[in-house]
């Protein structure tokens, strides 16, 4: 085995398969055998089993009898639909962080468990985002900004909101890979100001900002898809049309 290959927990192992095929070290049509996999990542064939099973049904994965296993395609047929239902997730997740925020300021109130613990954490990764727009190191701005957003999740304290966005992120995050244009340098300053929105305990504000941002996000990738799909919603085609 390689010595610069990283050995992973068998917990993490379905996290960095993942991983490799969003970022491209497992090309769409790949194909993957549990043996192969479990060298690479010093484990056994039973994590390795288990984590192509969770792959397959998150869309990662495709598994055929007498056939084996290969990467699938990238979803760029329902990207629309994703972000249709990001943006859903996204708003009801920044508007429920914010109504946390809020009991802060309630003295009869404990302080929600863990939360600043988590407010620091996302105060780090904006930190590491400007720093990355500034030194113009884009490639980083995907997994900041899939941290981000992940973080807000968990700020939001709702564990079934948490689950929905991570297994949905990873196709985002996949889609973005895709997309050589999708850096987010744009659109990176505007995390600060959904989260201080969410700080100021601002429900309908942060939900807004929110929605905006990932609207611009669905516009901004339909808009150079190659696949020239239209979007559900005709706001939507207006504003790619405007582009």
């Amino acid at each position: 085995m390689p010595a610069e290959l990283d050995r992973v927990s068998k917990p993490n192992v379905q996290d960095a398969i993942r991983r490799d095929i969003i970022v491209g070290v497992l090309q769409p049509g790949t194909r993957i055998t549990e043996a192969s996999l479990a060298a690479t990542h010093g484990v056994s064939r039973v994590p390795v089993r288990e984590a192509l099973r969770a792959l397959e049904a998150e869309g990662f994965v495709e598994s055929r009898a007498n056939v084996g296993s290969r990467v699938a395609a990238i979803p760029v047929d329902d990207a629309d639909d994703l972000f249709a239902v990001r943006e859903a997730l996204e708003i009801a997740t920044a508007r429920r962080a914010a109504a946390r925020a809020a009991s802060l300021f309630d003295a009869s109130a404990p302080p929600p468990e863990d939360w600043w613990r988590i407010r620091r954490i996302l105060a780090g990764i904006l930190d590491e985002g400007d720093a990355a727009v500034e030194a113009d190191d884009l490639d980083r701005l995907p997994d900041l900004n899939n941290r981000f957003h992940l973080g807000l999740a968990d700020l939001s304290g709702s564990v079934s909101l948490g689950v929905l966005l991570r297994q949905l992120s990873g196709k985002i995050e996949w889609l973005y890979a895709s997309d050589e244009h999708s850096r987010g340098k744009k659109l990176w300053p505007e995390h600060r100001v959904i989260l201080a929105a969410i700080d100021a305990g601002e429900i309908e504000k942060a939900g807004e900002l929110m929605g905006w941002h990932v609207r611009q996000s669905r516009i901004g990738y339909l808009s150079r898809s190659e696949s020239g799909a239209p979007s559900s919603e005709p706001a939507v085609n207006a504003a790619i049309a405007r582009l």
